[in-house]
């Protein structure tokens, strides 16, 4: 052989010349039979490599005698009858891609959704025992701010939050078994939210009118108390639990139901923690924590006596609803705290609810009536949909007020059926000043409906509003003791004052 091609990596030896008995078309990685003849020259090994063989064209390798493309076209040129380049590495074959386990794919995602439902787990867990904490060590406290209405003016926005009977960790202290806070416990975590309120009866604040006691509703300094504790008070002050002393001023105050509001120009104080007084049980311990008498701080228990009392105030007269307690309630505490064991507000102590006949007898207005007026109070400065007529008076009801009456008009003696109210003064800003009304006269009824005390005039005239015409028949006596009977009408005003 001349000119033969050693052969390369992957190459067939040599075959021994044999003849080629018929052409047979290319197969994939096969070299066609050639016709015998001596072999000249050595043909490179392709894919599949073959011996080198002689090259020698065959007919249906040409382009006329055979179209597609044979399996030695793409080879480099001849030159000097052989081949002068070394024979093509032969393709490297694709190896088979690893088929994915489904047996691992299981494993693998049984462990995924573990890992999410352990996930899901804590975010759970998480979440409740932030609630939990949240109850436990963290007040639902009242948070303020202030919008522009409609008058161009800004006024407070309050958000009164209440909270439910948390479940306190019986390992903290001050803490019982039951999950409750002791007498102590109690006192430490509401001690400090009670303030002492001393009202001076000139501007300058150096003449001491009395005491009282209030309650801080939120961090920003707004505080409630009794609205008898500020009555003719000129100057007010304010005393925490930590002895620091602020100057204060009358936010709202509503003598009707003895609810009014100051505030402080103070941040982070330390507000109390409102509690749902719908949720109080007859027999259920209490505490009660106000400044009776200037004693600051001072803290009492006892039970809960009576539940929905319809209390008077000796003061307007208006029905409240209260909580009975035998907590010693004294005058100073007014404006002071009942609280349940749990550390929450469940009612404002008033003095001016305490029969001084009895013994063991405390009242507190409850929280959940409180609340409403208290964010009028804030917002306004006045509780929305009160309405006056614009007159003084007095029930004729009692014997010794007929005996007054008597006197002012200068009877002999007190007339016969003698009821009604008697008119002492008439406010001239109100539209009953433009009838013939006068001073001494007697109403006997209003829209039909007679009228021997307050609580008759009040349902007489609840369904009506600001601006409603009301209709009163009413009487006049004369020295003699004869009278006469005449009718007026008159528009009901709008009550801003709190003095209804």
């Amino acid at each position: 052989m001349t000119g033969a091609v050693p052969p390369q990596g992957g190459a067939v030896p040599p075959q021994a010349q044999r003849p080629v008995t018929g052409a047979v078309p290319p197969q994939s990685g096969a070299v066609p039979p050639q016709a015998q003849r001596p072999v000249t020259g050595a043909v490179p090994p392709q894919g599949g490599a073959v011996p080198p063989q002689a090259y020698q064209p065959h007919p249906w390798n040409t382009a006329s005698s055979y179209s597609q493309p044979s399996w030695y076209q793409n080879q480099p040129p001849r030159y000097n009858g052989g081949w002068q380049v070394p024979p093509q590495v032969p393709p490297i074959p694709n190896e088979p891609q690893p088929k994915w386990n489904a047996k691992k794919d299981r494993k693998a995602a049984f462990w995924l959704r573990i890992v999410a439902l352990l996930i899901v787990v804590l975010l759970g867990y998480c979440i409740v025992s932030d609630v939990l904490l949240y109850r436990r060590e963290v007040p639902a406290s009242t948070t303020s701010q202030s919008e522009v209405r409609e008058d161009g003016e800004s006024h407070p926005n309050v958000v009164i939050q209440q909270q439910e009977k948390p479940e306190l960790s019986s390992d903290a202290e001050g803490v019982a078994e039951d999950g409750s806070y002791t007498v102590e416990g109690v006192a430490a975590a509401v001690r400090p939210s009670i303030v002492e309120i001393r009202t001076y009866a000139d501007e300058k604040g150096t003449l001491l009118d009395g005491t009282g006691s209030g309650i801080i509703l939120s961090e920003d300094g707004y505080i409630i108390t009794n609205a008898h504790v500020l009555t003719d008070g000129k100057a007010f002050t304010v005393i925490t639990a930590d002895e620091e002393e602020y100057p204060a001023s009358v936010v709202g105050s509503d003598n009707k139901t003895d609810i009014a509001v100051i505030k402080v120009d103070k941040t982070d104080l330390p507000a109390a923690v409102i509690g749902d007084s719908d949720e109080v049980k007859l027999g259920e311990a209490v505490v009660a924590i106000g400044n009776p008498a200037g004693l600051s701080g001072s803290v009492t228990n006892g039970i809960v006596s009576g539940l929905n009392r319809k209390i008077r105030s000796d003061a307007t007269g208006f029905d409240m609803d209260c909580i009975q307690t035998n907590a010693a309630i004294s005058p100073g505490n007014s404006g002071g705290a009942l609280v349940n064991m749990y550390g929450q507000v469940i009612g404002i102590t008033s003095s001016k609810y305490v029969n001084a006949s009895y013994e063991g007898l405390g009242f507190a207005i409850t929280i959940n009536e409180v609340l409403p007026i208290v964010e009028e109070l804030i917002q306004q400065s006045y509780v929305s949909d009160r309405v006056r007529i614009g007159i003084t008076f007095t029930s004729l009801y009692d014997e010794y007020i007929q005996g007054q009456f008597t006197e002012a008009v200068g009877m002999k003696r007190t007339p016969l059926e003698l009821y009604g109210l008697w008119i002492q003064e008439i406010s001239q800003d109100c539209d009953i000043a433009n009838t013939e009304l006068q001073v001494n006269d007697v109403i006997l009824s209003v829209n039909g409906q007679k009228t021997e005390t307050y609580d008759d005039l009040s349902a007489a005239i609840a369904d009506n509003k600001a601006n409603d015409t009301v209709e009163a028949r009413c009487r006049r006596y004369e020295k003699n003791g004869t009278f006469q009977e005449f009718t007026i009408q008159f528009k009901l005003m709008e009550d801003t004052s709190g003095n209804y």
